[in-house]
């Protein structure tokens, strides 16, 4: 496939809709065209709240080659900046830290502060002198990037030009707006990664679905069948299925996790699981949610951020520590479930033969959605 490439089939109604071409999953420069077109366009999430819990707190962020340092400021706030000195372009943090002064630069000792304002910029003007006429430091400040944080995960805005996150994702907010409570991280078990040899895009098209659950999820079809769930389609924005038959997680004593609180009757048995495009997939029920953050390392790689969190914390609830495990390891056993799904498919995207595949009308539109979506902001690229 070159640039100019045809994606009108990928945009085509559901019915006779192909999928995305094999070049946008094994193709190093459509990869290149969709860092720039997909994730640095949209809202991308590149990391939780959680890793820096307090003030002072950083953490380099990788994204697709772009350095990026998250940071807890004194007041709280996380702020996102570009992770390179004004100076030369040093690396500024190259490890996860307490900064406990200011963000200094290892190279010529230039330093930040928390909320990226250049503060000292030592022996500028010659040795002694930590000013020069000529270097306005206002003006040199790190580069911030936009972020938001919702649910934990950081999103950010790499290129600057999207609309609020707010404003963009208002109708996921709205939808679960019951769950606008604190989230508590659920601790060491709850946090886990899969390293996944496939492109980032195939872990969220199996996710959207429900479609699979038979065949790959035999254990959780037991007692969430197909016919339980519902697809979610909101065009241009998110998909993925709800449940109408979540069983909470009980242990021997019959303790079960503390609800999240306000919640109405519809979450009493129901969860609903959602791919917030680009790369954030979500799930929430009555009494805990979790997040995956999809890394793409590259045309063919990817590494799956897996956080889970409750009503209550870890410090509150110290007598359900049990069972929050136990639940950790079910998760964690069905998202492994899903790992062979993903590489055969990816493998599968090697055969020359393959025209993107077809759509089931009635179970794949979670996933004709995001492809669409896909299709549709790299057609915004290459008109931009």
């Amino acid at each position: 496939m070159n640039k100019h490439s045809d994606l009108a089939s990928v945009i085509a109604d559901v019915s006779t809709a192909n999928g995305l071409p094999n070049a946008h999953y094994i193709d190093p420069s459509v990869f290149e065209e969709e860092k720039h077109a997909v994730l640095f366009a949209n809202w991308a999430g590149v990391g939780f709240g959680k890793d820096i819990p307090e003030p002072g707190d950083a953490k380099p962020v990788d994204f697709l080659g772009m350095p990026i340092l998250l940071v807890r400021d004194h007041d709280g706030a996380i702020g996102v900046f570009q992770n390179t000195c004004r100076h030369r372009g040093m690396i500024l943090v190259d490890k996860p830290q307490k900064i406990r002064g200011a963000i200094r630069c290892p190279y010529h000792s230039w330093c930040y502060n928390l909320n990226g304002a250049l503060r000292t910029t030592p022996h500028v003007g010659g040795p002694g002198r930590s000013m020069h006429e000529d270097i306005n430091m206002d003006e040199l400040g790190l580069f911030r990037i936009k972020a938001h944080v919702w649910r934990d995960v950081i999103f950010v805005n790499v290129d600057g030009a999207a609309s609020p996150f707010e404003e963009v994702h208002a109708d996921l907010l709205e939808r679960w707006k019951e769950f606008d409570t604190p989230v508590h991280h659920g601790g060491a078990s709850s946090s886990f990664t899969l390293q996944v040899a496939s492109n980032w895009k195939l872990a969220v098209e199996n996710y959207c679905e429900s479609y699979h659950l038979p065949w790959v999820h035999p254990g959780l079809n037991s007692y969430s069948r197909l016919e339980d769930h519902y697809n979610i389609e909101e065009r241009g924005l998110y998909s993925g299925q709800g449940t109408l038959v979540y069983r909470q997680l009980k242990d021997q004593s019959g303790a079960v996790m503390p609800d999240f609180a306000g919640l109405s009757d519809k979450w009493d048995e129901g969860a609903e699981y959602v791919a917030l495009y680009p790369n954030v997939l979500f799930g929430i029920q009555r009494d805990h949610s979790f997040a995956i953050l999809l890394e793409p390392q590259g045309c063919e790689t990817t590494v799956e951020h897996i956080e889970i969190y409750y009503a209550k914390s870890e410090a509150d609830t110290p007598e359900l520590t049990a069972l929050r495990d136990t639940n950790a390891t079910q998760w964690k056993g069905v998202f492994e479930e899903d790992v062979f799904v993903v590489e055969g498919m990816q493998k599968g995207r090697h055969g020359v033969l393959f025209d993107g595949g077809r759509f089931s009308p009635v179970m794949d539109g979670p996933t004709h959605n995001f492809h669409h979506w896909v299709a549709t902001q790299i057609a915004a690229g290459r008109d931009a």
